[in-house]
């Protein structure tokens, strides 16, 4: 199979993992009118894509390379260290839900007795959490698709997730969305380079702002998305 085709399914906005619920902070920072125009959320976005290259995107890549030589102490590794790198409870419970709904979706394709059954498993069991970068790391492997490709989609899932929540909270056209998502694209390649030889213990990230607003929202009122 052409690895391309995969890759199309996997990023597509449509892929039944949940993404939809999720607004990566962006229903608060609306509601507060930090982000209010295609300007504010075009810097909201950034901030959400640097947020995840250099934790998330490092744990799917370490995670890819472990299902690659079947080393799967190095997923449960990765799984682990990104799931107590996260500050929020509504990153974690995000990056669970949808974990867990990418390996369901791996085990009826490509079925139970695969290393995405046995991680399914184990989540089931609560001997690992879930984490969806991993999940997306696993996947990838057994698709065959490359881990440049793997980060460049992971990427785009992040500022997919969160201009398509703007259609819904702010004022912004699907042009405007498209101009955003068609720029962060660009510098992609950029933020693969650095993370590539990252580890585990040298993720980073500092965003602040974006957990002071999931902490709002646990305890806010307005209730379009799951976080």
């Amino acid at each position: 199979m052409n690895p391309i085709l995969p890759l199309l399914q996997f990023s597509d906005a449509t892929f039944p993992v949940g993404t939809f619920s999720f607004s990566n902070g962006l229903e608060t920072a609306s509601y507060e009118h930090l982000v209010h125009d295609a300007d504010t959320l075009e810097q909201y976005t950034r901030s959400a894509a640097l947020q995840a290259a250099f934790s998330d995107g490092v744990a799917a890549l370490t995670a890819y390379r472990g299902a690659l030589t079947g080393d799967y102490d190095v997923i449960l590794d990765a799984d682990s260290a990104l799931l107590r790198f996260k500050m929020n409870d509504e990153a974690r419970h995000m990056l669970c839900r949808m974990g867990k709904k990418l390996a369901e979706l791996g085990v009826h394709l490509w079925g139970e007795d695969t290393l995405m059954g046995r991680w399914l498993s184990d989540i089931k069991d609560e001997k690992t959490p879930g984490c969806y970068p991993v999940a997306q790391g696993i996947a990838f492997a057994a698709a065959g698709i490359g881990e440049r490709e793997l980060y460049a989609s992971h990427q785009y899932g992040v500022a997919n997730m969160v201009v398509s929540a703007a259609l819904r909270c702010v004022r912004v056209s699907h042009y405007d969305t498209q101009r955003i998502l068609y720029r962060l694209a660009g510098e992609t390649d950029s933020l693969y380079e650095q993370a590539r030889s990252m580890t585990l213990d040298q993720m980073h990230a500092f965003v602040p702002e974006m957990d002071i607003l999931a902490s709002m929202h646990e305890k806010g009122k307005m209730r379009m998305f799951m976080n």
